[in-house]
This record gives structure tokens, sequence and C-alpha cells, in this order.
């Protein structure tokens, strides 16, 4: 019998593709790769941006770095490349990095660079749940795989 696919956040499986070069492996993966094929994803590598780079929050519609540089192009476009390989591969259902300007679920960061969260989106987990994309953060683990 063939695993859903599941497009997931690459810095949850250990590769390093957070803004400071480093992961957020998650603990519970090997139950994860038991239940699901997973789709990697990091829509802000995929959009041009770099590992490392300067950290990143949203503003409304737009991102900025912690340099005040507009980002919004490339985290669009990485969110469009993310949204591509869904839809290419049928997945309709992600696991996604809480928090991040481009994968956060529920929250995101204010845009203030002071540490404050409040509700929102990230940009590609926007675009996915717009086309029908059911979202998870790595905070609904069980809720992921008990909906599978």
């Amino acid at each position: 019998m063939m695993k859903p696919k599941l497009l997931i956040s690459a810095c949850l499986c250990g590769k390093n593709t957070k803004y400071n070069g480093g992961n957020n492996l998650l603990s519970r993966l090997p139950e994860i790769e038991e239940k699901f094929d997973l789709y990697l994803i990091c829509p802000e590598v995929m959009g041009g941006l770099s590992t490392p780079r300067d950290p990143s929050e949203n503003r409304g519609d737009l991102v900025f770095s912690d340099k005040g540089k507009d980002v919004t192009r490339e985290f669009n476009l990485g969110a469009q490349k993310a949204l591509n390989i869904a839809l290419e591969n049928h997945i309709n259902i992600a696991l996604l990095k809480e928090s991040s300007p481009s994968c956060g679920s529920h929250k995101v960061y204010d845009g203030t660079f002071s540490g404050v969260k409040i509700s929102g989106q990230g940009v590609a987990a926007k675009l996915l749940k717009e086309h029908k994309i059911k979202i998870f953060s790595e905070e609904e683990i069980d809720l992921l795989l008990q909906d599978k």
C-alpha cells in the first residue's frame, strides 16, 4: 500500500536550512517517515536566499530582513515553488515550521525583531492553505498522525 505524501519543512528533517545555518530536527521524524513519503521544502532557500541569511520577519504582506532589506520577492518565489511541488505531486497535507516567516501556520514574529509572536501565517503556509493543502505545525504531530 502506498503511503500518503507529506510536504515538510526541510529544517524539521535535520537539513541545515534555517536562517542561522542550523536545523530543527524533529525527534519524532522516524515515526513520520514510517507513515508518509516526505517531500522536503525550504521556501526561503528555494526562493534564492542563502544559508545562513539575515533573519526575516513578516510585516503584513511584506517580508523584511533585520537589516531592513525587502525580501518579499524571494519569499513569494519560494512559496510558489513549494506550491508547485505540492500540486505536481498531488500532495494535500504539509508539516511546516511554526513561527517561520515562510512556514508559520498559526504564529509569526511581529516584524519588529523583538521576539514577539502574533497570530498569522508565513508566506508559503498561506499560499498552500489557499490551495486547500492542510497545514500542520511541529506542535501538531499527534493531530497529523491521527489525521492520516
